[in-house]
């Protein structure tokens, strides 16, 4: 399934800064528009890999995992 975010950027002195809409928390910074978007992709993907370790671990055993679109 690939998903597709949004990332807000903008160019701050010598900095790109940005962050993506859909997740709190994920932010960068960086000095090229080009490793900003890297980074975002990169924090958004580790974001998303911990968020569902959480998940997982809080709601301890005999569960079910269902896909849902939007």
């Amino acid at each position: 399934m690939n998903a597709e975010y949004t990332a807000v950027v903008k160019q701050e002195g010598d900095w790109w800064i940005g962050w993506i809409e859909e997740i709190p928390g994920v932010n960068c910074q960086e000095r090229s528009r080009e490793e900003l978007m890297e980074s975002l992709r990169v924090t958004l993907k580790e974001a998303l890999e911990f968020n569902r370790k959480d998940a997982i671990a809080a709601v301890g055993t005999e569960y079910i995992e269902e896909k849902i679109a939007i």
